[in-house]
């Protein structure tokens, strides 16, 4: 027998109920609703639909049955700042040992003091370091 648009529309929804519920992919979701609309008898639909729950399976199981786990609460906290001290206190280090070398090499050198590269060295990453420890202050 003959499929009319009527029954090809159902068909659509209930290929689309089956995908929202996970049990067709979004490529067999698509690759069925366009042999939906190409579908000239009530067996092709039917052929279509056959390995999928019926509609009563399927609203029986709905969300509202189902028990999901409690979600543990997120820990808010110093993570981040703690991440922060350990990147300063990097920073800091490379910068002492780089200006105690930039001294004695302007000490050694006997030009007086040649020109101070280690700030080349500190500045940026301390700039950024300076950024990211005030976005991250907890009373802003």
């Amino acid at each position: 027998m003959r499929a009319s648009d009527a029954e090809r529309e159902l068909v659509q929804q209930w290929l689309h109920r089956a995908h929202a519920d996970g049990s067709l992919d979004l490529a067999e979701f698509d690759a069925r609703v366009v042999r939906t609309w190409e579908a000239k008898t009530r067996g092709e639909l039917a052929a279509l639909t056959i390995d999928l729950p019926s509609v009563s399976q399927a609203s029986a199981e709905s969300p509202t049955s189902l028990v999901l786990p409690t979600p543990k609460p997120v820990k808010t906290g110093s993570g981040g700042r703690k991440a922060l001290k350990v990147l300063s206190t990097i920073w800091l280090s490379v910068s002492v040992l780089n200006f105690a070398l930039w001294l004695l090499v302007s000490l050694l050198a006997g030009e007086g003091l040649v020109h101070p590269w280690f700030l080349w060295v500190a500045v940026p990453p301390g700039a950024v370091l300076g950024v990211l420890w005030w976005s991250t202050d907890p009373k802003r």
